[in-house]
């Protein structure tokens, strides 16, 4: 009979462990998900991060045969969501519904407690270009009817955002610079506290995604005078966009994409990718969007990373140029 050596058998019970760990790492992944998962939001409620969000979970939840939690972490320029799921486990039981205008923007303002790296891309889930919206009895109609009742009262209008370098805030910017008049920016913890003081009239007017505007503009308490991207809305036919009413310069469209903490496995960002794509084929699904004015906008991770990383580049100009900080 042969035997082993001490050595011989030392290097066999390491082969086998490590076999089983990686039988072991294998099988957890096959095996995602397997409890419930988080989808942190870094918005109050009621605005199109938070529609994003909960659309997202309402449709991959039974996919992935688990519940999906959503949670609003609002305020501080998306940093609180970011930093909770930056620290996060990389293991796909904590996700991000970004919202571009913090991904791409509070990088740049000198406090963010996060970097781009901390993250991989998932998959983009909605697109949607902003729209600018006045109080119902601001006495203008049109693009062309603000900026002269601006010119003819210099910082008497003032418009709200969702924090000091929201993508609400530098399209304010952008509308300034395009027009040459000066309104006063108010920022918010979010797009919920915004709309509210804008329809209780403490506002004049503000920028953003169509969905939490639509049933008030609907509804006669709010007017939309202008769509900031290159088409009009199908949800909003009779809106022009900036461009067509002379301001080519404010264009701002917004995504709203998942992400996931640096490290999360492959496999794992890849099973979610996948299920998004085919979320966002359902024709319910797609026509929902459309209904709240915006886009069923499927990315895969690398095409989301690529995208994002331009958007940080093009607004990195536009917050050093106007020196804009952060809260």
């Amino acid at each position: 009979m042969k035997y082993m050596t001490r050595q011989q058998f030392g290097r066999l019970a390491l082969a086998s462990a490590l076999g089983l760990g990686l039988h072991g790492v294998a099988a957890a992944q096959a095996a995602y998900p397997s409890k419930p998962i988080s989808m942190v939001v870094p918005a109050s409620a009621g605005g199109t991060t938070d529609l994003a969000a909960r659309m997202a979970a309402q449709a991959l939840g039974p996919v992935l045969g688990q519940t999906i939690v959503v949670e609003n972490k609002g305020g501080g320029n998306g940093n609180i969501a970011a930093a909770q799921v930056k620290r996060a486990e990389p293991d796909g039981y904590t996700l991000l519904m970004q919202y571009s205008g913090f991904h791409v923007i509070s990088p740049h303002l000198g406090k963010s407690s996060w970097e781009p790296a901390d993250f991989v891309p998932v998959a983009n889930v909605l697109s949607a270009p902003q729209i600018v919206v006045v109080r119902g009895d601001l006495p203008v109609n049109s693009m062309q009817e603000l900026v002269a009742y601006a010119k003819a009262n210099p910082r008497k209008l003032n418009y709200a955002s969702s924090g000091n370098g929201s993508l609400q805030h530098v399209t304010g910017v952008q509308l300034e610079q395009a027009a040459g008049i000066q309104i006063v920016h108010v920022p918010y913890k979010g797009t919920g506290p915004a709309l509210q003081d804008l329809l209780g009239g403490q506002v004049d007017l503000t920028f953003g995604t169509a969905p939490p505007f639509m049933p008030h503009i609907q509804a006669g308490k709010l007017k939309v005078l202008a769509v900031t991207g290159k088409e009009r809305l199908p949800s909003l036919p009779q809106t022009p966009t900036t461009a067509e009413t002379g301001l080519p310069a404010v264009n701002a469209t917004s995504w709203f994409a998942l992400f996931a903490p640096a490290k999360t496995p492959a496999a794992v960002v890849s099973k979610l990718e996948a299920d998004v794509r085919n979320m966002l084929r359902d024709a319910a699904f797609k026509q929902k969007a459309l209904d709240q004015g915006a886009t069923a906008d499927f990315m895969d991770s690398k095409a989301l990373g690529a995208m994002a990383a331009r958007d940080r580049e093009m607004w990195a100009k536009v917050v050093k140029e106007a020196n804009i900080k952060a809260d």
